[in-house]
């Protein structure tokens, strides 16, 4: 693996574990008090871990050939998540 390709995979790493660790926050959070706005963030952020995923396992699947559909379809996917999030926010 080249160092680029490190790098790609140690801050895919990382924002998999900070965003399951938000998952399960916000899923703790809401089967202690059934709050929607909790369920929301949860789906957010899985959807954005699910996108990071995804597009990192597909970019070394096609050895980085359709940059262009994997990231549009990630944007496509963070960007359902991130709606999620902010819907959560404006359930308050």
């Amino acid at each position: 693996m080249q160092p680029m390709e490190i790098a790609y995979v140690v801050l895919s790493v990382t924002l998999v574990i900070a965003g399951l660790t938000l998952v399960a926050m916000a899923a703790r959070a809401y089967i202690e008090t059934e709050n929607r706005a909790m369920l929301l963030l949860s789906i957010g952020f899985s959807l954005v871990v699910a996108a990071a995923v995804a597009t990192t396992f597909s970019a070394f699947l096609t050895d980085f050939t359709r940059s262009r559909l994997l990231l549009t379809v990630n944007y496509a996917v963070t960007t359902v998540g991130y709606i999620f999030i902010v819907s959560s926010v404006r359930t308050q």
